[in-house]
């Protein structure tokens, strides 16, 4: 007897495949990530295709086969038309499925992940963002997708001493997995093998704002006023603490 499985699930992928069919990455609420294949769905009769898409919220029905789960009824429960019509926030909305689909392996219901992500796509749905904000909102989900994936950075202690952080200048280690403190950024070998060169300065701003990221402060997170110069910080070691992520999983 075939089992069928019903879910609601963000699509945060799709691929071709074949001559009509398509396989859609989908992160389900009752099974994590999932890889969904749509048979035919590419040809114009096709029943399903308006039900399932990239940036949309579906509630999917799928039998499991033995290569690929396959999709047997879509039907589309929010379309994000906020998402969809502003370039800049499509653009964002991109950058938000990327990690989920390269950082999460394998199948694991998550509900903390799938309530990030709900969260996060109605506020870039609903709210008027300007540039700096859109910007914001991604930082705001990839590193409490970090924290959730079990990555969480030290940001009160040093990561390499242990010692509380006190004023004054600070590194990022994506190896060491957090702030380093000066004392242990010495521009000498013994030290380099401690904290390697991956480092990169930052300073209070850039940990000021990753604390109330990492406490879902929202609210003030939103209203804060961070300077052109902490925000290119942030997104420095954003990029290298996720592409650090990326290559430990792939090794």
């Amino acid at each position: 007897m075939i089992t069928h499985y019903r879910t609601s699930g963000f699509v945060i992928k799709k691929n071709d495949t074949g001559e009509h069919g398509r396989i859609f990455t989908v992160f389900a609420q009752d099974f994590g990530k999932i890889k969904v294949l749509g048979r035919a769905i590419r040809k114009i009769a096709s029943k399903l295709k308006s039900g399932i898409n990239v940036v949309s919220l579906s509630e999917i029905e799928f039998i499991q086969g033995k290569a690929y789960k396959t999709l047997t009824d879509a039907m589309v429960l929010e379309k994000f038309e906020g998402i969809k019509s502003n370039l800049e926030k499509l653009r964002t909305a991109y950058k938000i499925n990327e990690p989920v689909d390269s950082l999460i392996k394998g199948e694991e219901k998550d509900e903390k992940i799938f309530s990030l992500l709900k969260k996060t796509y109605s506020r870039l749905n609903d709210l008027e963002f300007d540039s700096k904000q859109l910007r914001l909102l991604y930082f705001y989900f990839i590193w409490n997708l970090f924290y959730l994936l079990g990555y969480k950075p030290q940001l009160y202690k040093c990561a390499n001493c242990q010692k509380k952080l006190v004023l004054g200048f600070f590194y990022f280690s994506s190896k060491e997995g957090g702030v380093i403190c000066r004392a242990c950024f010495k521009d000498d070998k013994e030290s380099r093998r401690t904290c390697p060169e991956n480092c990169r300065r930052i300073n209070s701003d850039v940990i000021k704002t990753l604390r109330l990221i990492l406490k879902r402060e929202w609210n003030t997170l939103f209203k804060l006023k961070i300077p052109p110069f902490s925000q290119k910080l942030l997104k420095d070691i954003t990029n290298d603490y996720y592409f650090h992520l990326l290559n430990e999983n792939n090794n």
